[in-house]
């Protein structure tokens, strides 16, 4: 019960960071977007973490115990911080643009641009499910193994690909291409990320030397 209420706790966070965020610099609670972008990632974020509080706390647990703070390597922590930095940059942005006009982006593009950002939630979910371990932060414990089935048969880092697809659709769904452009921009500071915490697992966590071997690709099939 506990934690199903740091769970909850933690979607209403998100709901006051995005209003924040976006309906401030947009200057109108008359943003359409924004309350759409903002249901879809509740619904896509809390229905899983909710499965996970009644199947597996231990998984959520990990999931709910990320940030700069928590992470131990210094890398890390400069790292999560660009990370949030960015999406906070993607998010104002968004709403600068819908306060001046800068874009105008088809409600197709929007309907789109959240069915990207569902899609990149719920594929960063469902690693979850695969991979109980995978966790908000870069932490190898004494019982962990290494997963190469399922999404981590195509690639390495799947829960960052999906990471990275809803970051890429926030923007369509917000509707800026502006913020469009951040988010690309953006997107190499997972690199850092992935390569830190590989050196990590390399040297932390039994037979991971032997999984890039079989699987070459860290996010992106045939690319890198």
């Amino acid at each position: 019960m506990k934690l199903a209420l740091r769970t909850v706790a933690s979607g209403v966070f998100a709901l006051a960071f995005f209003a924040v965020a976006l309906f401030w610099p947009a200057g109108t609670l008359r943003y359409w977007q924004a309350w759409v972008f903002i249901a879809v990632f509740l619904l896509c974020v809390m229905v899983p973490s909710l499965y996970l509080a009644a199947k597996d706390p231990a998984a959520l647990q990990r999931r709910l115990h990320g940030g700069p703070l928590a992470e131990t390597r210094l890398v890390q922590k400069f790292a999560m911080c660009a990370v949030i930095g960015s999406v906070l940059v993607v998010l104002v942005v968004s709403g600068l643009d819908r306060r001046f006009g800068w874009s105008s982006v088809p409600t197709a593009v929007v309907i789109l641009g959240n069915i990207v950002v569902a899609a990149g939630i719920l594929l960063a979910e469902a690693v979850v499910l695969q991979n109980s371990f995978a966790g908000a932060s870069i932490q190898v414990e004494a019982e962990q193994h290494v997963v190469s089935t399922g999404l981590y048969a195509l690639v390495r880092h799947p829960m960052y690909f999906g990471a990275v697809v809803m970051m890429l659709g926030t923007p369509l769904a917000l509707g800026s291409y502006w913020a469009l452009i951040v988010a690309i921009v953006s997107a190499p500071t997972f690199a850092v990320r992935i390569g830190d915490e590989e050196k990590m697992l390399r040297t932390e966590l039994d037979g991971y030397d032997d999984y890039t071997r079989k699987v070459r690709y860290r996010l992106v099939p045939y690319v890198w």
